[in-house]
């Protein structure tokens, strides 16, 4: 067979394979003239396939692939000097809606060495385009529909707990006033974590942040004289899901009310510091005053409900916790480290 031959073969070959593809796909010329079109081509973008043969690509419908950019780019990839590779461009027809297209060209060897050969291939993205833009707009109505919810939870919280502070008030007994009082302080920790929640990104509650706007709602409801004692906070730049910040803000808030009623009596002064750090999954979180210190004569006091919230919580985050002395003061920490065989130690501190 003669070389001629072959290449009119090739040739042949060329146009039976592009018109027979199931792809919308245009076999042209080194000067834009269309040598052959898929019937998927025609199908997809109303054009008679009769009508293709011989004609320039900015011929094609009623001018409507006249595109000065996509003509620039044909040119340079038949010089070798680009290549055409996901270059989106938009259809547009008259009365027709805008089509997304995604076009793909490069030269194409089809036997015949003097003639360059360009086998171009379109992609209608507009549905998908349309079908991710409505996934995310539901995305962002999905997170300000629950930041909504998380500020109305948190309006809630602050209504139980105002509500549980007149009862405080109210109640003759000291120790139901007691009760009613760290339920409010509670209850107003999660109040804190909501409207955290409600300005954070992507379920994630940036410690510092929270555990600041924590220590200043203990503080105004518990610290009569700011001059007297005050809370401080020591946080790096760590985030965390809501559910272990839940966590996290209930011992802190445990632990800071612990220290508030046994660490400085008889009006003395004194500073609480909340301190919190992350290395990996590694973390830790300590609560420490400069109070009295620890008691080391005489019988423990009995474990209250606060000792028993915060030995929970530290089980539950696979935390150990550590109660020393702080000289003066007392420090409790929470740790967690990955490697180690974590097991909750018991307070002694109501």
């Amino acid at each position: 067979m003669s070389k001629k031959v072959i290449v009119h073969f090739e040739a042949a070959s060329t146009l039976a394979v592009v018109v027979s593809s199931n792809e919308p796909l245009l076999f042209l010329s080194e000067d834009q003239k269309i040598l052959a079109a898929s019937a998927s081509f025609c199908r997809t973008f109303a054009i008679d396939p009769a009508t293709v043969s011989g004609k320039r690509l900015g011929d094609l419908g009623t001018g409507e692939w006249a595109m000065p950019k996509l003509a620039s780019l044909l040119k340079a990839t038949a010089s070798g000097s680009a290549r055409i590779e996901a270059y989106e461009i938009d259809l547009e027809r008259p009365s027709q809606k805008t089509r997304n297209l995604v076009v793909n060209a490069r030269t194409l060897d089809d036997g015949d060495k003097k003639h360059i050969r360009l086998l171009l291939a379109v992609a209608d993205v507009t549905d998908a385009r349309a079908e991710a833009r409505e996934k995310d707009d539901l995305i962002r109505d999905k997170a300000t529909l629950m930041r909504e919810v998380q500020h109305r939870v948190a309006n809630s919280l602050q209504i139980i707990a105002s509500v549980l502070m007149q009862s405080a008030r109210r109640v003759q007994s000291e120790e139901a006033r007691g009760h009613l009082q760290n339920a409010h302080h509670r209850v107003m920790s999660i109040a804190t974590l909501q409207r955290q929640l409600s300005v954070s990104t992507g379920g994630k509650v940036e410690l510092r942040a929270y555990l600041i706007q924590l220590s200043q709602s203990l503080a105004v409801s518990m610290i009569a004289d700011p001059g007297r004692l005050s809370i401080g906070v020591n946080v790096d730049d760590s985030a965390v899901g809501a559910d272990v910040s839940i966590s996290l803000g209930l011992i802190v808030t445990e632990l800071v009310i612990n220290a508030l009623k046994h660490a400085f009596p008889d009006q003395r002064s004194g500073k609480i510091l909340i301190a919190y750090g992350s290395s990996g999954k590694d973390w830790s979180l300590s609560v420490t005053d400069n109070g009295i210190g620890m008691q080391v004569a005489g019988a423990p006091p009995k474990a209250g409900l606060g000792t028993g919230i915060v030995e929970a919580l530290a089980k539950n985050l696979l935390g150990e916790i550590q109660l020393s002395d702080a000289g003066p003061g007392t420090a409790v920490t929470i740790s967690h480290r990955e490697d180690a065989d974590n097991s909750t130690i018991l307070l002694t501190a109501a």
